[in-house]
């Protein structure tokens, strides 16, 4: 996919104004530096981060509709995730591994478990060669339905990627990394 032979509709001038836009929300340029950007570089540039504001509400409703769907909090969910990908690999997952990957204390832990338990997402079983432990096992419904859920919607993004050549990938790639470095001021 050649991304210069895509072309670009200009926006209308009657169209409302992109909060997006440095012209319109910092025209004196004391923030956003517009040196050797003409008004095509500017409407590229914008048209970018329009594209990442879109990309953004798009992934948060398909999240907030996964979690309406299974009736679980980002937390929960991030937890199913991870118990998934786990088994996925012939894992086994106790409490502490998932305290780990989230970022929680043991008490959370407890907590999350036992919400997902009481709501059939996982069960407990007996670690296999720890009795002091738990494996915590997402059930078959719920892999199911987190399949069918936010699977089908990864399989999508994924696509979207695979569709790219290498290079437009590497371009993709060090832009979002440059833009995930800019909570840092690394740039």
């Amino acid at each position: 996919m050649d991304l210069e032979a895509v072309p670009r509709e200009p926006v209308p001038r009657d169209a409302e104004p992109s909060m997006m836009d440095p012209r319109i929300m910092d025209p004196g340029q004391e923030i956003v530096r517009l040196a050797g950007l003409d008004d095509a570089d500017i409407d590229q540039v914008v048209g970018v981060l329009e594209a990442l504001r879109r990309w953004r509400e798009t992934e948060r409703r398909m999240s907030e509709a996964s979690r309406r769907y299974m009736k679980l909090g980002e937390t929960d969910m991030r937890a199913l995730r991870f118990l998934i990908a786990m088994e996925n690999h012939g894992r086994v997952v106790t409490p502490g591994a998932i305290a780990e990957h989230l970022g929680i204390t043991t008490a959370s832990t407890t907590k999350l478990i036992d919400r997902l338990a009481a709501g059939d997402h996982v069960r407990r079983a007996p670690h296999a060669s720890d009795r002091r432990s738990l494996a915590i096992e997402v059930t078959p419904e719920t892999r199911h339905a987190a399949r069918e859920t936010v699977g089908r919607s990864h399989a999508r993004r994924f696509d979207a990627a695979a569709r790219l050549t290498a290079e437009e990938r590497e371009v993709v790639i060090r832009f979002l990394d440059d833009l995930a470095a800019t909570d840092q001021g690394e740039l």
